[in-house]
C-alpha cells in the first residue's frame, strides 16, 4: 500500500529535538526525507548519532551531506528546493539569511514550497537572537511555576515538552499549509517557536490567569482546581485515581467505604478544594489497606479512573501499551546497531500502517542516490565530491 504522504519530498536542515519531530511526522507517513547535514565529521544530536534518540527521531530518512556555508552548496540546495515541497529549518532566525537560504530567497526559487521554521522563542521580536533550548523555554513559559510540590520551588518537566510540542506544531502547521496550497498553488512560511508552543501547551493553565485573573501555584501530584485527584499511596506503592464530578465522588466514597463524607459539609463541591488535604487524609487511610492492583481494579470496575505509576521498563510491559503496538521494530538493521525497536507513532489510520521502514541514515549515505533523484548527472556529482561539496557516507 502507498502511504499516505508519499508524494512529498521534504528538505530537513533541523538538528536536536524540535526540528526532527515535526520531520518525523512526515517521515513516518511515507515522504520522501533528504536529511540535509554538514560535509565534515558531525556527531550531531544528544550524545551522538548512535544513541537511542537521534535514531528514535531520526528514522525512515535519507542523508545528503551539503557545505551549505559554500556558494555551491548553496546553489545545490536551491535546486533541490526547486523540486521540493517542504524545507523545515531551526536555525536561529539571522542564521539562515546570513547563509541565503531563507524564506524569501527560496519562495522566489519555488513559490509552491511551504517553508517552516522552528525557532527558541520567535522569527523577530526582543529575544529572537537568544540561544533557546527546552528548559529556558519551559521556565519562560510559565512550565517550571506550577510543577512541583507546593512551596518545592520552579521543577522542570521529564522531558523536552517545549521541544517536542513545538515539532508537532510545526508540523500541523505544514500540514494546514499544504491543504491551503491545494486551492492556491502557493507555499508559505509556517513558524512556531519552543516558546509559543510551551505557553500554548498551559492551555487551562493559561486560560485561568487570561480570563479570571488567577495565578496558578504549585499543587504536586494533585489536580489544580479538581478534587479528590492525585495520587494516592497504597499497600505496596501509589496510584493515580481520578473521580470527575459530584456523581463519580459518590461513587468512590461507596468503593472504600466512606460513605459519611458525602454528607460533610467540608467536602460538598464547591469546598473540596480548599478542603483538599483533610479530604485526601480520609481517603489515602483506606487506600493504604490495599495493593495498587487491587484498587485500580476495583475502582474502574466501578467506572472510577484510576491507574498504576510506572516506570518505563513497566510502560511496555504493559498490556494496553503493547496493544497499542508503541514498541515498532525497525524493517531495516542499522549498519552498525543491528536490530532496533523504537516509539511508534501515537495515532493510527484505518488500513494504513506507518511503519519504521529504516533506522537513522549514516551522514551522508545516500547523498549520491539522492542527487540523481533531483536530477544532477553522474559527472556533477562526481565533481561536488570531488570539491569537497558533498560528502558520501
Amino acid at each position: 500500500m502507498t502511504p499516505p504522504l508519499s508524494r512529498y519530498r521534504v528538505l530537513d536542515l533541523t538538528r536536536v529535538r524540535s526540528g526532527p519531530t515535526a520531520v518525523r511526522q512526515f517521515a513516518d507517513w511515507g515522504a520522501d526525507i533528504v536529511m540535509i547535514e554538514p560535509v565534515q565529521n558531525s556527531e550531531i544530536g544528544i550524545g551522538g548519532r548512535m544513541r537511542s534518540d537521534f535514531q528514535n527521531l531520526n528514522r525512515n530518512k535519507r542523508s545528503l551531506a551539503l557545505d551549505l556555508k559554500s556558494a555551491r552548496g548553496k546553489e545545490v540546495l536551491l535546486r533541490l528546493a526547486r523540486q521540493a515541497d517542504l524545507l523545515f529549518e531551526n536555525f536561529r532566525p539571522d542564521v539562515k539569511h546570513r547563509l541565503g537560504i531563507d524564506y524569501e530567497t527560496l519562495h522566489a526559487v519555488n513559490p509552491r514550497l511551504v517553508y517552516v521554521s522552528i525557532s527558541g522563542f520567535g522569527e523577530d521580536g526582543p529575544y529572537s537572537l537568544r540561544p533557546g533550548v527546552d528548559q529556558i523555554a519551559q521556565g519562560l513559559g510559565g512550565l517550571m511555576s506550577v510543577t512541583g510540590l507546593p512551596g518545592q520551588g520552579p521543577v522542570r518537566a521529564g522531558i523536552a515538552i517545549a521541544d517536542s510540542a513545538a515539532g508537532l506544531y510545526a508540523a500541523i502547521g505544514a500540514m494546514t499549509a499544504l491543504l491551503e496550497r491545494e486551492a492556491t498553488g502557493l507555499g508559505r512560511h509556517v513558524t512556531t517557536s519552543l516558546l509559543q508552543a510551551q505557553v500554548a501547551l498551559m492551555d487551562f493553565q493559561a486560560a485561568r490567569w487570561l480570563v479570571e485573573g488567577e495565578i496558578p501555584e504549585q499543587t504536586g501530584n494533585g489536580h489544580p482546581t479538581m478534587a479528590p485527584m492525585g495520587l494516592f499511596k497504597t499497600a505496596d506503592g501509589a496510584i493515580n485515581i481520578a473521580p470527575l464530578g459530584s456523581g463519580m465522588f459518590g461513587s468512590l466514597c461507596d468503593a472504600l467505604g466512606l460513605q459519611r463524607l458525602k454528607a460533610d459539609p467540608r467536602f460538598a463541591e464547591d469546598k473540596r478544594i480548599a478542603n483538599r488535604d483533610e479530604l485526601n487524609r480520609e481517603i489515602e487511610a483506606v487506600i493504604l489497606t490495599r495493593t495498587s492492583a487491587e484498587w485500580v481494579d476495583l475502582l474502574n470496575a466501578r467506572g472510577i479512573p484510576s491507574g498504576p505509576i510506572h516506570r518505563m521498563n513497566e510502560v511496555f510491559a504493559d498490556p494496553q501499551v503493547q496493544h497499542l503496538h508503541m514498541a515498532v521494530p525497525v524493517d531495516k538493521p542499522h549498519p552498525r546497531l543491528g536490530g532496533l525497536t523504537l516509539v511508534g507513532q501515537p495515532f493510527a489510520m484505518s488500513g494504513v500502517p506507518s511503519g519504521i521502514r529504516a533506522p537513522a541514515p549514516e551522514q551522508g549515505e545516500h547523498s549520491r542516490e539522492i542527487l540523481s533523484s533531483y536530477g544532477f548527472a553522474e559527472a556533477e556529482i562526481d565533481a561536488l565530491i570531488a570539491e569537497n561539496i558533498v560528502a558520501t557516507g
